[in-house]
């Protein structure tokens, strides 16, 4: 098959697909960037390109294959193109890739950042390649830097990799190692790079956040906003999911003084009964995550408390799933992602007794999202004739009207009949009331 000699190419293109968490559209843009600077010209993925890169996800074995066929379809849309595979499911089943004709570059986490190079060596010796280190014997952070992200006024910050849990379903600390922090001043160097690109608010995030500080002499989570909050011109800081852990009184009690934090803590819950937490490998218990739903509450109105549910997690009784669903109702989430437990190759849970029937994980996730759907209309409710701030981000059409579209700090998603371009403006509204299911209505105050 021939190949294209890119030395002899000064039109070099590069398509990019990611899959997967914002972790990884971060590293995707990241990655873009060193395209970019190496002169290739961006092409969507559904276009003819010399070069695809595919960042992978194996947070399940349907990320798994999702991952595989969209590495197939790269090489169909040419043949004489490099397919480059990077990321998670590369890490997990470098074996199987090694074999997969499809692909000729295998890039793994924390080699991301020489991808270029790599790809150019590639073509020096026009043999597969393949870039991967023991993901869990690194302790290095994977410096990658962004100018620029996707979405125009809301920028994902990655500020740590990795995860030491082992969460008996999840696959993602052998695909990513153990924690690793970036930086405080390499974030907030990041961050008055953004905004000089013109962001307002930035999203700290991470694969497992709460972590972030453990491995570096000084500095937690919480004294990393505090830095961002200094920097002029960021209006917003918001979080990515947290442990409860991470939930004391100094962290609530300082964020609540911050008027650039946002009070939207997404708390990753799982499950609300003691026992399947245990087999789940989850560090705390369903009292203690109350408590500090309660410690939340305590310094800031209204919180934006959301959270993922697993159901059908292995041994899984109706009983506790009756406990687990008295619990959410407890708790009153603002908004809820349920997802059926998917059995993940490589786990301990893969293995457990008593997996349940897909007809009764689909029963017990119906029956959540119609609470769901209800808690989050009760919260919502809550807003109806309050004055809010909202950042616009882009206009909509909604029966023949136009819309500007932004979020609240709590990230109620609000729409304001408008056909001024307002996004990235930061405007004073009054919310009036559901417009759509997702969507609030307001008028701006004059």
């Amino acid at each position: 098959m021939g190949k294209i000699n890119m030395h002899e190419n000064n039109n070099r293109s590069v398509a990019f697909l990611t899959l997967g968490c914002k972790v990884n559209s971060y590293e995707s843009d990241a990655m873009l960037k060193l395209f970019q600077e190496a002169g290739y010209e961006v092409r969507e993925f559904n276009e003819k390109a010399d070069v695809y890169v595919v960042n992978t996800c194996t947070v399940t074995n349907i990320a798994d294959r999702k991952s595989r066929q969209m590495l197939h379809k790269a090489k169909k849309q040419n043949e004489n193109s490099i397919v480059v595979a990077v990321g998670c499911y590369v890490q997990a089943a470098k074996d199987a890739l090694e074999q997969d004709e499809a692909i000729d570059l295998v890039v793994g986490n924390n080699q991301k950042h020489n991808i270029v190079s790599l790809l150019e060596q590639y073509f020096e010796d026009d043999s597969k390649t393949q870039a991967l280190i023991d993901i869990n014997h690194d302790q290095e952070y994977e410096e990658l830097t962004i100018d620029g992200a996707g979405e125009k006024t809301r920028a994902y910050i990655k500020v740590q990799d990795g995860c030491n849990q082992f969460c008996s379903y999840c696959i993602i600390p052998y695909a990513r190692g153990r924690v690793r922090s970036r930086k405080t001043e390499d974030v907030v160097n990041e961050v008055n790079r953004l905004v000089a690109s013109g962001y307002k608010e930035v999203v700290l995030t991470g694969i497992h956040l709460s972590s972030y500080g453990v491995d570096l002499e000084e500095g937690n989570l919480l004294s990393l906003i505090v830095a961002i909050s200094k920097i002029d011109g960021i209006e917003r800081i918001r979080l990515g999911s947290l442990e409860p852990r991470v939930i004391t009184e100094e962290f609530v009690q300082t964020l609540s003084k911050d008027e650039k934090f946002c009070p939207h803590f997404h708390l990753s819950l799982q499950s609300g009964c003691d026992a399947t937490l245990k087999r789940m490998n989850r560090k705390y218990s369903a009292d203690e995550f109350y408590e500090k739903c309660c410690l939340i509450r305590e310094y800031f109105d209204k919180p934006a408390l959301t959270t993922d549910v697993i159901v059908g997690f292995p041994g899984e009784t109706e009983e506790e799933f009756k406990t687990t669903k008295a619990f959410l109702e407890k708790v009153a989430f603002a908004q809820m992602h349920i997802f059926k437990y998917s059995k993940r190759k490589g786990t301990r849970a893969e293995v457990m007794p008593d997996q349940v029937d897909d007809s009764i994980k689909h029963a017990r996730s119906t029956e959540l999202m119609e609470l769901e759907h209800r808690m989050r209309k009760a919260y919502e409710a809550e807003f109806i004739g309050q004055e809010e701030k909202i950042l616009f981000e882009e206009s909509i059409t909604i029966e023949g009207k136009e819309y500007q579209i932004g979020h609240t700090k709590r990230y109620l998603k609000v729409a304001c009949e408008s056909e001024k371009d307002l996004s990235n403006e930061i405007i004073s509204v009054k919310i009036l009331e559901n417009l759509t299911t997702d969507v609030m209505l307001s008028k701006i105050i004059d």
